[in-house]
């Protein structure tokens, strides 16, 4: 027996086979669990910047610590003019966010130059501070460009067989300068 087919009655919506329509098929499912988990994921964004913040902070107190802990750069004054270390940056008192990553790579390629062995732990720890510096700078929407090796330091070496000491005297001293007027600058948080 043939089933019975109703003729000119139109099948419950319920009993129809769903076809999907191509292009307006909309799953809201997603976008309504991202837009309750809204409010908690910007949460959860501010508070790593404050972190990375208060880290960048607490190893530029960690630096100048160990300037300090080097007995011989207490001997001279960050301000005083030294004739051949003018590319040694002194202080700033306005630092934006890429002029103290520009600061801080004229610093390590300093220190990575010098013989010393007081100054490489030194150098490592500038390294990972221009590290937050640029995670700091990615939160504000303004990636800092990458430092060039400066023309001003190819003639490190001939500086360096000429007065060795004086030289990382003076760049500790002025580092640490620089540091506290970056520690300074972080509180008011710098632009790009």
């Amino acid at each position: 027996m043939e089933p019975r087919r109703d003729r000119g009655i139109a099948a419950p919506a319920a009993a129809r086979p769903q076809k999907p329509i191509p292009g307006r098929k909309m799953r809201c499912g997603p976008l309504y669990r991202f837009l309750w988990l809204w409010p908690y994921l910007s949460y959860v964004e501010a508070v790593p910047i404050r972190k990375v913040q208060d880290d960048t902070k607490t190893l530029i107190k960690t630096i100048v610590t160990r300037i300090n802990d080097i007995s011989h750069t207490q001997s001279v004054s960050s301000k005083q003019r030294v004739t051949g270390l003018d590319f040694i940056p002194g202080l700033h008192p306005l630092l934006s966010l890429s002029k103290m990553d520009q600061t801080l790579a004229i610093y390590q390629q300093i220190l990575t130059s010098l013989p010393s062995r007081n100054v490489v732990q030194i150098s490592n720890d500038l390294e990972n501070l221009r590290d937050l510096l640029h995670l700091l700078a990615a939160s504000k929407s303004c990636p800092l460009p990458q430092v060039r090796a400066l023309e001003s330091l190819e003639s490190l070496g001939v500086v360096l067989e000429a007065s060795l000491y004086s030289t990382e005297v003076v760049a500790l001293s002025r580092l640490q300068g620089s540091l506290q007027d970056m520690l300074r600058q972080l509180d008011l948080s710098p632009g790009c």
